[in-house]
């Protein structure tokens, strides 16, 4: 079996280490960059499953790296776990905001990393039902295809945009609580502020213009993706 292939950035070679020897042990197989500039160049030239990104580095920092990679074809559907040694929500929003599927805050659990790094691997793989177009109204989901139409137009997401709103289009008119949210789009039951939730509901939203309204906050619960009248 192809092991799937990791690039770890982090300018720190003990973080760097521990990082590389726990997924090694898992079965994945890594490679290192010390810097933003060096982790793209690594990613022009092979193809990667995930990269694990730190925000604080030299020169090129992650977040540019993030964005870097969310402005070239063969790079933007890469998913992105952030490391960051900054706790402070603004840091996360804002990795969120630029694409990483997930992030994590220094110091970090190996175990824990190496969890979530298989839930978001395993949603690039796995079947998501036997229908394969989810469509409503000017919205449509292509899942055989992996693509989403807003107006016939194509909307790029990230794999846990793509899997957050193919859940609730599936689920349609049922509310979502945060923790079902974080269960069966993230996989894991963790201690994962509901502001991850909330981010990548609000990008989304954003991403699919005037359907985003269809997606509905439902006060002190959750969200929901809404009926058409009638149905």
């Amino acid at each position: 079996m192809v092991k799937q292939k990791i690039l770890v950035v982090e300018d720190e070679k003990n973080i760097l280490r521990l990082v590389v020897y726990n997924l090694e042990k898992a079965g994945y197989e890594c490679f290192s960059a010390f810097s933003g500039e060096k982790a793209l160049e690594v990613l022009r030239h092979y193809d990667m499953d995930l990269v694990v990104l730190d925000i604080m580095l030299p020169q090129m920092d992650g977040f540019e790296v993030c964005r870097a990679m969310k402005q070239e074809e063969r790079l933007k559907n890469i998913p992105i776990m952030m490391l960051t040694a900054r706790g402070e929500e603004v840091d996360r929003v804002v990795g969120l905001e630029l694409g990483a599927d997930d992030y994590m805050v220094k110091p970090f659990s190996p175990r824990e990393l190496v969890l979530r790094i298989k839930a978001i691997l395993k949603r690039g793989r796995r079947e998501e039902g036997s229908k394969d177009i989810f469509s409503v109204r000017q919205l449509s989901v292509d899942v055989a295809r992996h693509k989403v139409l807003v107006n016939r137009k194509e909307v790029v997401l990230t794999p846990m945009e793509f899997k957050l709103l193919l859940l609730l289009m599936k689920r349609q008119g049922r509310v979502q609580t945060r923790d079902q949210l974080l269960s069966d789009v993230w996989d894991i039951s963790s201690e994962v502020t509901t502001r991850t939730i909330d981010t990548h509901i609000k990008r989304l939203r954003r991403k699919i213009g005037p359907m985003g309204k269809w997606i509905e906050t439902v006060r002190g619960m959750g969200y929901r993706f809404r009926e058409e009248a009638g149905k």
